[in-house]
């Protein structure tokens, strides 16, 4: 067995961001947001074209 090691109380990291670049994060989020929804929206046609495609098969 290994040495012992003792848990230590998680520790708070304190930042500070600026209002321009919290919006610009925020803008990004939402960038990705409309990507990861419109992937979702793809996988979900080509899911359904497979699905009719074994069907007709």
């Amino acid at each position: 067995m290994g040495p012992v090691v003792t848990a230590r109380p998680p520790q708070t990291l304190y930042v500070t961001i600026r209002r321009d670049e919290l919006r610009l994060l925020k803008e990004e989020r939402d960038l990705l947001l409309e990507e990861v929804t419109q992937l979702r929206m793809q996988l979900q046609h080509v899911q359904l074209s497979s699905q009719n495609q074994a069907m007709v098969r």
